[in-house]
């Protein structure tokens, strides 16, 4: 009889679950470009303003009908989870905007600063009349500031309406921290790996 030559696997270590940050109207507003930033970066690269307030009262209006519409079918409950979901999704999409933003003001701060430097040929600047890579790069932040702050209203008006519709302040949906595994069963996931 052939002896088995399997090795018993090695144990895996348990890992702590990991506690993602969780998104906040407060952090996304530390992220985008604030009101008077909003202006500067229109006036300067002549990108039309960003219209704040009728951002937020639009968005705070629609939603404010959606849970009009939703109330005769809907419980209590059910409707302040529902409105919970949508004001998260509308921070979530301002703060992957803002995050945006941040990482290409970065990347033209870094280009920008290369320019700089005149013992490098090539970060030297293109062809004349065209636009340099790093104005290209500040440019493109200047949009993505832009398109930051619209989104930010939009989240503003969503937690503002949430706020409004359900009497309570808005705050990130965090899921239960899963327990970790009783003794019971860590030793029976034990027991059976030792069965190969």
């Amino acid at each position: 009889m052939a002896a088995k030559t399997t090795q018993k696997s090695a144990q895996k270590p348990v890992r702590a679950p990991q506690t993602r940050q969780a998104i906040t109207l407060e952090l996304v507003t530390r992220l985008a470009p604030t009101a008077v930033q909003a202006e500067t970066i229109g006036t300067c690269f002549a990108l039309d303003p960003v219209d704040y307030d009728g951002i937020r009262e639009a968005t705070e209006e629609q939603i404010g009908l959606s849970a009009k519409a939703l109330q005769p079918t809907l419980n209590e409950t059910a409707l302040r989870i529902h409105l919970q979901r949508v004001a998260g999704a509308f921070v979530s999409s301002a703060y992957g905007a803002a995050t945006f933003y941040s990482s290409k003001v970065t990347q033209a701060r870094d280009l920008t600063s290369r320019l700089a430097n005149d013992d490098r040929d090539e970060d030297r600047e293109g062809v004349i009349g065209f636009d340099s890579r790093a104005a290209r790069a500040r440019s493109f932040a200047a949009a993505a500031g832009l398109t930051a702050y619209a989104l930010l209203a939009a989240a503003t008006g969503a937690v503002h309406a949430y706020a409004e519709i359900t009497g309570e302040a808005w705050k990130p949906y965090e899921a239960p921290n899963a327990p970790a595994g009783s003794v019971n069963r860590q030793a029976a996931a034990a027991e059976m790996e030792a069965f190969g």
